[in-house]
């Protein structure tokens, strides 16, 4: 703790900003005095699945427009351990879809909490769902047969 202030830091892509991106960051401001928001950089992102959509610097304005944050700060690395020490973290929330992979930060003394996403929407869900909308609406294009034009050619 910093004079007595608790400083929750918690970090995503936050790609396609959407309800359970507030709700963990929500979360996590309900924990904190000061809260920390780490947005992935697109490098970062491209290093381990498939790159963002929405580009790092409009979702860094994005989360910075929030109430809740009261610092966002790039995040170039998945390895938390300096930006714990250099910031005096006491705690860390991040979706359960990372659970056990930011354990080793109870050995610095950091609380992590893994922050039930549950069913419903995610970034990949939302992006999955476009493309497949996508794709229905090509191939329903192509079965139906145009519409013909009266007074063309012919008739």
């Amino acid at each position: 703790m910093f004079k007595e202030k608790t400083i929750v830091y918690t970090s995503g892509t936050f790609d396609m900003f959407h309800y359970n991106h507030l709700r963990m960051i929500n979360y996590a401001r309900a924990l904190a005095d000061l809260l920390i928001v780490g947005v992935s950089t697109d490098e970062l992102v491209s290093s381990y699945k498939a790159a963002p959509i929405i580009p790092f610097n409009e979702r860094l304005q994005i989360i910075e427009a929030l109430k809740t944050p009261d610092i966002v700060i790039p995040q170039h690395t998945l390895d938390h351990t300096e930006i714990v020490k250099k910031l005096n973290i006491d705690a860390f929330v991040v979706g359960d879809d990372w659970f056990g992979k930011y354990d080793y930060l109870k050995d610095l003394n950091v609380q992590v909490f893994y922050f039930p996403y549950g069913t419903g929407v995610s970034s990949t869900n939302l992006k999955k769902t476009i493309h497949d909308s996508y794709e229905d609406t090509l191939h329903s294009q192509r079965r139906s047969k145009p519409n013909t034009v009266k007074g063309l050619a012919g008739e």
